[in-house]
């Protein structure tokens, strides 16, 4: 899948920069109670980064040091985030836009997306971005795939902010992201239904 940083926005039906939350029901244990920053969806499909789930056993200063950067790392260590099930041995760091490259997809006003190298020397000498989630792999979607899985209720939207991306714990974003919207997970049905 091929995506364009020129992908439309939620206002033309997409729902690049949004929030992903799934539902109670998602029987897809790699989703079960997950946050996805959809950070493309347009015609093509859809990709986004997994905020709440981590990769055990590994972290950024490993993964500095393995790559061999010629960094000099000054910056504190940072956990390594499970972005998702698709292209697991490639690197993305979801980011505040202080920190922008002409490789650096713009997502939004305010979150961009980088997957090269130099953005990993920065970060390693705290040149890199104030805020940053550094992942592997991500979630990715066919065409119509994800509005399927939406009218399945799998997932409900929530409009994202810089605090539910960066700052929430891990164990609360989901939590979290429903409660933006004013319910609570226990009171969603996984029943779909027309009046």
């Amino acid at each position: 899948m091929i995506f364009s940083p020129s992908s439309p926005s939620i206002t033309n039906g997409y729902l690049t920069g949004q929030l992903l939350v799934a539902m109670p029901n998602m029987q897809d244990p790699r989703f079960h109670k997950t946050v996805v920053f959809v950070c493309v969806h347009n015609e093509d499909g859809g990709m986004g980064i997994i905020l709440n789930r981590l990769v055990s056993g590994m972290s950024f200063n490993e993964i500095i040091k393995q790559l061999d950067l010629g960094a000099d790392i000054t910056a504190q260590d940072r956990p390594l985030h499970f972005g998702g099930p698709v292209e697991g041995g490639r690197g993305f760091v979801l980011h505040s836009l202080d920190y922008s490259t002409p490789e650096t997809l713009k997502v939004n006003d305010t979150i961009g997306l980088t997957a090269t190298l130099d953005i990993l020397k920065a970060m390693a000498e705290n040149k890199g971005p104030s805020q940053a989630i550094l992942s592997l792999g991500y979630a990715g979607w066919s065409p119509h795939q994800l509005e399927n899985e939406l009218r399945h209720n799998g997932w409900i939207t929530v409009a994202a902010d810089n605090t539910l991306v960066f700052e929430e714990r891990l164990d609360k974003k989901w939590d979290a992201a429903f409660a933006k919207l004013g319910i609570s997970p226990e009171m969603l049905s996984s029943d779909g239904g027309s009046a």
